[in-house]
């Protein structure tokens, strides 16, 4: 059975496949991105839980990271807006992961320009999203 935090990474996952680009997980950033763009979850960090004693809870505020990679000779910016706007519907329409989460949130992207040798540069977004969830055990 998977974790509460595994499913809830799950969910996200699903949903950024809305925006229409490739999504993975946890892969390392290719020399090459797809036209329509690629998004990368990573699972970040849950950091410390609010413990709750009775009945025992443990309240998260889940960090996991979106980065959005668009590697085009022309228009990078306007597709990376694309997706960057595609995102917040998603997120907005839904902010509980189908009842998986408390609260869900993004968090404003930082952009960078990524140089590759002998290719387009790659332009890339990183976008926190915040998961808040409970779970009854720190393992589970």
């Amino acid at each position: 059975m998977p974790t509460t935090s595994e499913t809830i990474l799950a969910a996200l996952k699903t949903l950024l496949e809305g925006t229409g680009a490739r999504v993975e997980r946890n892969i390392a950033i290719p020399a090459s991105v797809p036209a329509a763009g690629l998004i990368i979850l990573r699972d970040g960090e849950p950091g410390d839980p609010e413990v709750t004693m009775s009945p025992l809870a443990y309240e998260y505020d889940h960090r996991a990271e979106v980065e959005i990679y668009v590697q085009k000779a022309t228009g990078r910016e306007t597709v990376l807006d694309g997706l960057k706007a595609a995102i917040g519907p998603l997120l907005a329409a839904d902010r509980t992961l189908g009842g998986l989460c408390l609260w869900v949130e993004p968090v404003a992207p930082k952009i960078n320009a990524l140089p590759m040798e002998g290719a387009a540069t790659i332009l890339a977004a990183g976008i926190d999203v915040r998961l808040i969830y409970l779970t009854t055990d720190p393992l589970a």
